[in-house]
């Protein structure tokens, strides 16, 4: 009987406790709420207006477009945010005052860098590079660095004030100076500044940027980095190399190919079994932009990377790679294909067909147009085996449905030429379907 009655005395107890939790569950005062987003603000900044909001709130609400004062609507005179020190000091004693109700601290923000300051150290930074001053020009490096992981919008800020061509800059000015990179010893600089690089490559990078780093010195020690054991420097390297070659100047494609070892490389590098995929889908990028650029060297591109094995290591990646892979895959595949001697490595090969006609309609639109591409070269150049081979795996059907769909205006001749050149033999193809491969030996 008495225990019965401890027993209840102490869930009043409890219930008392739940009680006076809810009762104490705080309500964040209004003055310390954003305007536009109603929360907590973190680091309170204040408009030419006078009215404070949330440095992220307000910095978004500018990207969009908008010029005026959400609260006021009042068209802004200037855009400068200065920061509330007072009111985020407040706020953050009354978070402290609240932790045991789980109102956590907000932490101090960092201010955040400006066009002046992104000015300054990038003055430093040109200094130090033409001094061939490798210690000062690290920390310089390491400071951007810094800055630009603090948060996206000093990144933005880097970006947009010239830190990709300043640094570019200063890759071209060491690798310049050291064009025996792969005899040098000490390129921590040169590994740090494209590291940098790497994390501000972006489609609006300056023609300033873009001709430093495709030098003939930068490339070739970018390339001297391809052969180092440090498997972050090959990464580093290759997807520089493939940004690079994004920008579509002919000049550095002459002058990549020019350094000996070069198709080796990048042929090695197409291994999943060895490389991270981020090492393959660059190589495989980098082998595309190759292939099929309009630059006068291409032609002997593609035959050297004929010569090496390029059509069996493609169709090795095309049997069971991710989409974005075998976008580029199939492009350069159709590329190869437009030399005769491709088309002999592709007859040769059990898995070309198949493969072809299988990713059609699988991957993407532009993968099917290379698809159809390299489909419509290996039957129009190819012997009549070649094409019963394509009606048996189903290409007739895959075609049509191709039509049906819809694709670009050259995808639709090729495939209109297609079917007009396998339907006469249809007849001869005992039937057609759309073989899952499972019985294919691959090529390697």
């Amino acid at each position: 009987m008495v225990v019965g009655w401890r027993r209840l005395r102490r869930g009043k107890k409890n219930k008392e406790k739940k009680e006076e939790k809810v009762e104490e569950e705080v309500v964040t005062p209004n003055h310390f709420q954003c305007p536009i987003s109603l929360e907590l603000m973190k680091d309170p900044v204040t408009l030419c207006t006078g009215i404070t909001y949330d440095r992220q709130s307000i910095e978004t609400w500018f990207d969009q477009g908008r010029f005026t004062c959400p609260l006021t609507n009042h068209l802004l005179s200037n855009f400068d945010l200065i920061p509330n020190h007072t009111l985020r000091i407040i706020i953050q004693d009354w978070c402290v005052e609240n932790q045991r109700c789980g109102v956590q601290r907000i932490p101090t923000p960092r201010v955040p860098i400006t066009p002046n300051d992104v000015h300054h150290l990038l003055l430093l930074l040109h200094a130090k590079a033409s001094r061939l001053d490798q210690d000062a020009c690290l920390q310089s490096v390491h400071k951007i660095q810094r800055l630009g992981a603090e948060s996206q919008r000093n990144m933005r800020c880097l970006v947009d004030n010239g830190a990709p061509t300043a640094l570019a800059s200063a890759f071209h000015a060491f690798a310049n100076a050291n064009d025996s990179v792969e005899r040098n010893g000490d390129v921590s600089v040169l590994r740090q500044i494209l590291s940098a690089l790497n994390s501000m490559f972006s489609t609006q990078l300056e023609e300033e940027a873009i001709q430093h780093l495709g030098s003939p010195p930068s490339l070739r020690c970018i390339v001297s980095f391809l052969r180092r054991q440090d498997l972050s420097m090959k990464e580093n390297s290759i997807v520089a190399l493939k940004h690079l070659l994004s920008f579509g100047h002919h000049q550095h494609l002459e002058a990549l190919v020019q350094i000996e070892g070069i198709h080796q490389l990048l042929l090695q590098f197409l291994n999943p079994r060895i490389f991270s995929p981020t090492i393959v889908k660059a190589s495989l990028a980098v082998v595309w932009y190759l292939v099929s650029s309009s630059s006068p060297c291409t032609h002997k591109m593609r035959l050297k990377f004929i010569e090496l094995g390029m059509v069996c290591v493609v169709l090795d990646i095309l049997v069971d790679s991710e989409r974005s892979l075998c976008e580029k895959g199939l492009g350069v595949l159709d590329s190869l294909c437009a030399c005769e001697e491709g088309r002999e490595k592709a007859y040769g090969n059990a898995l070309a067909i198949p493969l072809l006609v299988k990713k059609l309609l699988r991957v993407s639109s532009l993968g099917s147009d290379h698809s159809v591409c390299a489909i419509w070269r290996l039957c129009k150049f190819g012997e009549e085996m070649v094409v019963v081979e394509a009606l048996q795996v189903g290409a007739f059907q895959k075609l049509l449905l191709v039509l049906q769909v819809g694709c670009a205006d050259e995808t639709k001749e090729k495939a209109t030429q297609l079917l007009k050149l396998l339907n006469p033999y249809r007849d001869a193809a005992k039937k057609c379907i759309d073989s899952d491969f499972n019985n294919l030996k691959t090529s390697i």
